[in-house]
């Protein structure tokens, strides 16, 4: 790229195609080989408990390919044969392709200092060294166990029953010491790292800190297409303080390109080798997870796109719903849907269906209606059912017709 300004349109095409949508989604199901390329660009896949309709980390492949057998994703993350995904601490909890573990090893080694980890993690490990090692040597001897099997109070909360054996195994997960062996029903079972990591990856050399955070920043920069100093930290969760210095180095050694983008307020960056699209042709729902909308800040700030997960949001007080996936068109985010996938009844339950204010409700409903029945397919569920509330459900229901 030849130039130091961009337009918002400018910079929203550069932030999709970096993250791989644009291709045609409709050409059947996508083989693994599809889905490996699309999560080595984006470089993770956000882990979510929410399954109002699917795992979260499902759903960026979907997204960018359409299509494609979960089943294959599972294998390749959760099972000892031919496994090319681990997960640990990177945006949030996420699966990410091998090649990504030793720039990780920082991580991991500040966490044996007690350092950017949990305060409960940090204290147990200090105060209770043996109970460490005696919850490792449990894993040595027994091999995967879920945290269930460290809990002595028996609440039976699963993973979200913080007892000492929970935290205990954080501890040790966030150190490295042990990984997710696989999941049963989304909880976690635990084993000694060596048993799951490829001794291959284990063996490679480990760059330095900074050196990890320069390549983190680049990996960053390519991801999300052109990125402020912000946005560039949040998609492996640096700090400030570890970023900061590192900026300049990458911008003096022509890694980064300083550029303005319209009514942002911040310099922005971009990579030497990235390419304009002309247009951005997409049409599909995107998770709250998903890495083009994760940082909220962010997404209003490239789409104009106010976005706000209302889970937490007394029902009464939800201006949307309580599981709203926003509609990708093209090059805008053009709606907001509450869905729900029933399975008992085979329907994706479309609760409320809401159009930005600037766009036309018929228009945006021709290419939603479509993207919602390839959705369904996909689920597994036979049916679309659009209920009445918000502004498009008129629309909808007339194209459905």
């Amino acid at each position: 790229m030849a130039t130091t300004s961009l337009s918002i349109s400018q910079a929203r095409r550069l932030a999709l195609a970096a993250q791989g949508f644009g291709v045609d989604r409709t050409n059947g199901v996508r083989n693994w080989l599809a889905a490996r390329n699309a999560i080595e660009r984006m470089g993770l896949l956000q882990m979510d408990s929410i399954n109002t309709i699917i795992r979260s980390h499902y759903m960026p492949l979907y997204s960018r390919l359409g299509a494609y057998d979960r089943g294959k994703l599972d294998a390749r993350a959760f099972q000892a044969k031919g496994r090319e995904l681990f997960e640990y601490w990177a945006h949030e909890a996420s699966l990410l392709p091998m090649q990504m573990y030793p720039i990780l090893r920082w991580r991991m080694d500040r966490a044996r200092r007690h350092e950017g980890i949990y305060k409960e993690c940090a204290r147990l490990a200090q105060e209770r060294p043996d109970f460490i090692k005696g919850i490792l040597k449990r894993l040595e001897d027994t091999g995967p166990l879920s945290s269930r099997a460290f809990n002595e109070r028996g609440s039976g909360k699963g993973m979200w029953d913080w007892h000492e054996g929970k935290t205990g195994l954080e501890y040790l997960f966030w150190t490295g010491q042990i990984t997710t062996h696989s999941r049963v029903g989304f909880e976690r079972m635990y084993d000694l790292t060596d048993r799951v990591i490829p001794a291959g990856v284990l063996n490679q050399p480990v760059p330095g800190t900074e050196e990890s955070h320069r390549e983190l920043l680049k990996f960053s920069a390519k991801a999300l297409g052109v990125a402020t100093e912000s946005d560039l930290r949040d998609y492996f969760r640096l700090s400030a303080a570890d970023v900061k210095p590192r900026i300049p180095e990458l911008v003096e050694n022509g890694d980064l390109i300083p550029v303005k983008v319209e009514n942002w307020t911040q310099p922005a960056y971009v990579t030497p080798d990235l390419r304009l699209p002309r247009k951005m042709s997409a049409s599909t729902v995107l998770t709250p997870f998903d890495p083009i909308v994760w940082e909220r800040k962010r997404t209003q700030r490239l789409f104009d796109f106010e976005y706000r997960i209302e889970i937490y949001v007394p029902a009464h007080k939800r201006k949307f719903g309580y599981y709203v996936l926003p509609f990708l068109l093209d090059e805008r985010l053009a709606a907001r849907l509450d869905l729900k996938a029933d399975r008992e009844a085979g329907t994706l339950k479309v609760l409320g269906s809401y159009c930005e204010p600037d766009l036309d409700t018929s228009f945006v409903a021709e290419r939603l209606a479509p993207e919602l029945e390839r959705f369904a397919q996909w689920l597994g569920l036979n049916d679309v059912s659009i209920d009445a509330r918000g502004d498009m459900s008129k629309a909808l229901k007339d194209v459905r017709r």
